[in-house]
């Protein structure tokens, strides 16, 4: 494993080469996902607990505004001398059940009959009251002499004509503060969400650090690069078959071996690209190693063991060439059995038994001859003929002899001492 301590501060701290440390990386992301996460969730609960809340009141005063719009009581009014004396006290005592900022009804001239301040009785509703007396329900937010509020006005028919308008609604304020309430729920858990979700980031950054042997990023691809440059320079063939029996990883050695692509031979099947001879030495499992033939090269092949206490693990075979090594011993072993052969023949390096006996039976038939009449005769050189011809003196088959008939130097001449050559 890498020596860590050249790269990290005594104290295990921020490195010295200034990268910061894998853990504070995928805690502040995880953190900053987790917070992300959290906001647009808040945020999103926020939109609907507004819209909730909104829609709550909006269907409490719609209630309201319509049952005012068709009891009985407030119809028959409209016809009074003063219909503030009947509608008034009804219509505080429906604004105070129903906790409403205010319940005004009005007649088709938008005169008032009610009001939360009983001086406003007998003037004109400061807002448009259009919408109601065309018939239709208006739902919205105006300000008025009460302020600014969430209202809701509806038509108040007799038989099929508006006779007048019912108006209820509450200050916004009130909606807004009920919303402020609920919201501050909201940010509470959304706050709660975010520090366990920093405690978990920190429990995962912690997990994922010991998987990884505590290694930082720029470790882990030092130790990559290492072991693919040593991979893949390896002379030695690596291959490794997991436990389903695939292929996993193969050096460029071992797809050299096989004469195949690295890329084709990774995730193929074992059995479907290695000889039965390879396959039995990477599930039997072989420690000092099996010759084994796989196409022109002569391997030698060790593995660990596709099995282990009964059950299939993941195995890798190593192969070696040993084709030259093979080639040389072969050559070896010629050359000592040639060699082994003319040491029974009694014949020095360089000559050969049958050309031995092919100057024996010359010489047999050609008595006294020199070895230039000899290499003549057999369409051989003078001096490889005197060799032959000194190798049968010299063991006694020929005998040597001196002819002075020669000009300077007397010559040598040969006659056989053979006797089955001499009477052939």
């Amino acid at each position: 494993m890498m020596k860590r301590a050249s790269t990290m501060t005594q104290g295990g701290g921020m490195p010295r080469d200034g990268r910061m440390p894998l853990r504070v990386q995928l805690i502040l992301l995880q953190a900053l996902i987790v917070a992300l996460v959290t906001l647009i969730a808040g945020a999103t609960a926020g939109v609907i607990q507004e819209r909730t809340v909104r829609n709550a009141y909006e269907d409490r005063m719609l209630a309201v505004a319509q049952s005012i719009a068709t009891m009985p009581i407030i119809l028959n009014a409209f016809d009074d001398a003063d219909p503030a004396t009947t509608i008034q006290p009804l219509a505080e005592a429906i604004r105070e059940a129903s906790d409403l900022t205010y319940v005004v009804i009005a007649d088709a001239d938008g005169i008032r009959f009610s009001h939360p301040n009983p001086a406003r009785i007998g003037q004109r509703v400061s807002t448009d009251p259009s919408v109601p007396l065309s018939g239709e329900i208006y739902m919205g937010t105006q300000t008025g002499t009460l302020g600014t509020t969430w209202r809701v006005k509806v038509p108040i028919f007799q038989d099929d004509e508006v006779i007048g308008t019912a108006s209820v609604g509450i200050l916004e304020s009130e909606g807004v503060g009920e919303f402020a309430g609920n919201l501050a729920w909201i940010i509470g858990a959304m706050l709660a969400a975010v520090v366990f979700g920093v405690f978990g980031a920190a429990w995962v950054t912690a997990v994922i650090r010991r998987r990884i042997h505590l290694l930082e990023p720029h470790e882990i691809t030092a130790l990559v690069r290492n072991q693919e440059t040593t991979l893949h320079g390896l002379s030695e063939g690596v291959i490794t078959v997991g436990a389903d029996g695939i292929i996993t990883l193969v050096n460029d050695a071992a797809a050299r071996l096989l004469g195949a692509d690295a890329l084709q031979l990774t995730g193929a099947r074992a059995a479907d690209v290695l000889d039965a001879e390879l396959l039995t030495v990477l599930r039997d499992g072989e420690d000092a190693g099996r010759p084994v033939i796989s196409g022109d090269h002569v391997l030698v092949a060790r593995s660990t063991g596709a099995r282990l206490d009964g059950e299939t693990v993941e195995a890798t075979l190593l192969l070696r060439d040993h084709t030259e090594l093979h080639d040389v011993v072969r050559r070896v072993e010629a050359a000592d059995a040639i060699i082994a052969f003319r040491q029974r023949a009694g014949l020095p390096k360089g000559l050969s038994p049958e050309t031995l006996e092919r100057v024996a039976t010359a010489l047999a038939e050609h008595p006294d001859a020199s070895a230039t009449e000899i290499g003549e005769v057999l369409s051989i050189s003078r001096v490889s003929a005197r060799r032959y011809l000194e190798h049968l003196a010299s063991t006694g088959r020929a005998i040597r002899s001196l002819d002075y008939s020669t000009k300077g130097r007397p010559g040598t001449r040969y006659r056989t001492n053979d006797p089955v050559s001499a009477g052939h």
